[in-house]
């Protein structure tokens, strides 16, 4: 028997209700459909950071396999990675196809260090006046120490005209032996004479606590400290800076 022959009916049209239905599933599609996209980058954000963070650890760079291994991906993933990495700068490949940081790392961190120190001025001002002694913010560049931000006390007569910008290796004078006891996770003040100019004394203290960043802040005199009052200062500016610049 032939239903529709013998009924005569033509198929209903959709009701209004079933057409808000239907449209509501397209939109939740469409917002399911953003969701997974937004979390894919997401994922490839984090990705190529993380990537970022493994070359930068590695002294001697990092095949494809070893990104690759550290990060649990897939080489072909970490290669999507490598590619606008490489692009902008960020990463390069050596001689021996091994990752390494690129130059367009330098751009930003020279763009971020004015930030850095404008965020360390109040506490190295605070630290200046109460020790009576120049104070200074040192960061790791290159391997080394360089003062980044120099505060002189505005009430002593004679005090040390430390200059920004000034470089020294990091195993000598309190602000790179700082640096190092922060390395190894020690926070105590550590204090120097004469190590990187005769006759100067300094009392530094590692900042830690910031991401990527390596810094240690002191204080340089032309007389001997006393680390016992001078040291509590220089750990106060210290947790200040962390938190001025987290």
């Amino acid at each position: 028997m032939d239903v529709t022959a013998r009924s005569g009916a033509t198929p209903a049209s959709p009701s209004a209700a079933d057409t808000v239905v239907g449209q509501a599933d397209a939109v939740s599609g469409r917002a399911d459909a953003v969701v997974g996209r937004v979390g894919e980058t997401s994922q490839t954000l984090d990705r190529g950071l993380r990537l970022l963070h493994l070359v930068a650890d590695a002294s001697g760079g990092l095949t494809v396999t070893e990104a690759a291994n550290r990060l649990g991906i897939g080489r072909a993933a970490v290669y999507r990675l490598v590619g606008p990495l490489t692009g902008h700068g960020m990463l390069r490949r050596d001689g021996d196809g091994r990752l390494r940081l690129g130059a367009g790392l330098l751009h930003l961190a020279r763009r971020a260090q004015p930030l850095l120190a404008e965020g360390a001025l109040p506490a190295l001002r605070r630290l200046a006046e109460q020790a009576g002694a120049t104070a200074h913010l040192t960061v790791v560049e290159g391997g080394e120490g360089v003062a980044l931000a120099v505060v002189e006390p505005s009430w002593t007569s004679f005090h040390v005209a430390y200059r920004a910008g000034a470089r020294h290796p990091l195993d000598r004078g309190a602000a790179g032996r700082a640096i190092l006891a922060g390395r190894a996770g020690v926070a105590e003040p550590v204090s120097s004479s004469g190590e990187l100019q005769a006759g100067a004394y300094g009392v530094a203290a590692p900042v830690l606590g910031v991401p990527g960043l390596e810094a240690s802040v002191g204080v340089v005199t032309l007389a001997p400290l006393d680390v016992d009052t001078i040291g509590p200062q220089v750990l106060a500016a210290a947790t200040a800076i962390t938190a001025a610049l987290t």
